[in-house]
């Protein structure tokens, strides 16, 4: 059953390109561990919430920008290989080794079981 890993982080907007190039480097890596498909989504339209809101989930400052990323997978054995293997994997190393251009302590991230797919 196909599995979906997911997240939502405030990214600062003037480090866009940054973010991008990250995830285009992350991208051969998720696929060589078995990722079906990677989605990077650049917030344009996320209001404000009144009790819960993405904006709010993630601390966003004024500068940042929400963006809302997804991986799917085959199965989430695949999905939990590749989070493990990043530990000790060398090619992820150097991947981490540019930086990640928003505060990752105010990521939300979970897993997915598929149940419904159009």
């Amino acid at each position: 059953m196909t599995y979906v890993t997911g997240m939502a982080v405030p990214v600062p907007a003037a480090k866009k390109a940054e973010y991008i190039a990250g995830s285009e480097r992350s991208w051969p890596l998720f696929q060589r561990a078995g990722a079906l498909e990677m989605k990077e989504c650049w917030g344009t339209d996320v209001p404000e919430g009144v009790l819960t809101s993405f904006p709010m989930a993630v601390k966003k400052e004024p500068d940042e920008v929400v963006v809302l990323s997804w991986i799917l997978w085959p199965g989430k054995a695949e999905a939990e290989a590749c989070f493990a293997a990043m530990e000790s994997d060398p090619a992820w190393a150097e991947v981490f080794a540019a930086g990640m251009p928003f505060d990752g302590k105010r990521m939300i991230h979970g897993g997915f079981e598929v149940v419904v797919s159009r």
